[in-house]
């Protein structure tokens, strides 16, 4: 008589921490070159590069990460303490930091402050996927959504329903891709040629270019109001019947850069990747720390370009790697993650245990500073 041996743990590719971090950092850089794009046209061209996939990107590996069955008790618990409850409590802090330095507030819950949008989208993603799922063809009917609402002008930032359903079919790919286990059959995420990379990289050198060459044409046409996917057609200059067709080629640039990103993204681990299973924590924290940087205007004129946007970049790196470390992690939990267990009937539903999962599916242990080296990889809600 013999015994079956124990199937062994699947391990965590660790691509996706790596993406992971890669996004979190270029959401940073973003943020903080947006004060440059008014004085400089280089940091205008990076920014329409990097806000062309970057959010898209974000939400293609949310997707994959993401289950399309009914969700259990434990997993919609977490839905609230991961996601709703951080965007009210956030959305409190930011309400005091506006009344405190600018004198005035107008609390407002369902209009989200800054970045605060992809938790609400998020929370959204997580509860229409089941029934996207049961349709025959998930990917076109996100499609025809995001672009339809473009044309519904009462459809706006209120519960960020407009980036939510614009962004919607890219969360929907990345759920696709997953389920069909695509990247996995054609062995993607361990194999990487050279020629890829190579192909990859001429991507973002001709988008770069672009970006940079006809800055000037780009800013005429508002592309950065179609680049936030939150604004209705005709209210940023789409007034044509064929507005939507703007949208479905953006659409197409975020996904041709979204997949050069990937192609690009080391698939070893790395004393960063770990980044990547903490981008709740840089994503909501971040916004603080660069508020009075915008606001102040001390980035406003900064002359040369050659010197100060590196400058930033080196900043934008500091502060990823710092909203990560263990000590602001320590600090600031009990806001990024709250566990109020009077909240609920069954208390026991809040604990903190090994199969915790960030909000963009990224697992690690709840309790080590670091996680582990190798962790499952199993999609989790």
């Amino acid at each position: 008589m013999s015994t079956a041996a124990p199937a062994s743990p699947r391990r965590r590719v660790p691509i996706w921490d790596n993406a992971r971090a890669a996004c979190i950092l270029l959401v940073v850089l973003g943020h903080a070159i947006q004060r440059l794009t008014y004085d400089s046209d280089i940091a205008l061209g990076l920014y329409f590069l990097i806000y062309a996939f970057h959010m898209p990107a974000f939400a293609i590996i949310s997707g994959y990460f993401s289950k399309s069955d009914p969700p259990n008790r434990r997993q919609m618990t977490r839905v609230l303490t991961d996601i709703v409850l951080p965007y009210v409590i956030f959305e409190a802090l930011w309400t005091a930091t506006k009344f405190l330095v600018e004198g005035q507030a107008n609390p407002n819950i369902t209009q989200p402050s800054w970045t605060l949008w992809f938790l609400l989208a998020l929370a959204i993603f997580r509860l229409v996927l089941p029934y996207l799922s049961l349709l025959r063809w998930p990917l076109a009917w996100t499609v025809v959504i995001s672009l339809t609402v473009g044309y519904l002008p009462n459809v706006d930032s209120t519960l960020s329903l407009s980036r939510t359903l614009g962004l919607l079919p890219f969360f929907t790919l990345g759920w696709w891709l997953s389920h069909h286990k695509i990247l996995e059959r054609r062995n993607i995420l361990h194999r990487r040629r050279v020629s890829v990379r190579v192909a990859a990289a001429a991507v973002f050198v001709v988008a770069g270019f672009c970006a940079w060459f006809f800055v000037d044409e780009l800013e005429a046409m508002n592309l950065r109001q179609w680049l936030f996917y939150d604004e209705n057609y005709a209210s940023i200059g789409g007034t044509e019947w064929w507005a939507g067709g703007v949208r479905l080629l953006l659409m197409v640039v975020a996904l041709v850069l979204s997949v050069a990103f990937v192609a690009l993204i080391p698939r070893g681990q790395y004393r960063w990747t770990s980044i990547g299973t903490y981008t709740m924590y840089i994503y909501l924290l971040h916004s603080f720390v660069l508020y009075p940087f915008r606001e102040s205007g001390v980035l406003r004129g900064l002359e040369p370009t050659w010197l100060f946007l590196p400058l930033v970049l080196v900043l934008s790196v500091v502060v990823t790697v710092a909203l990560a470390s263990p000590l602001v992690r320590r600090v600031f939990r009990p806001l990024v993650e709250p566990r109020p267990g009077w909240l609920f009937a069954d208390p026991s539903l809040t604990r903190r245990d090994d199969r915790r999962s960030d909000p963009t599916g990224s697992r690690r242990p709840q309790g080590g500073p670091k996680p582990p080296k190798a962790t499952d990889a199993t999609p989790s809600a």
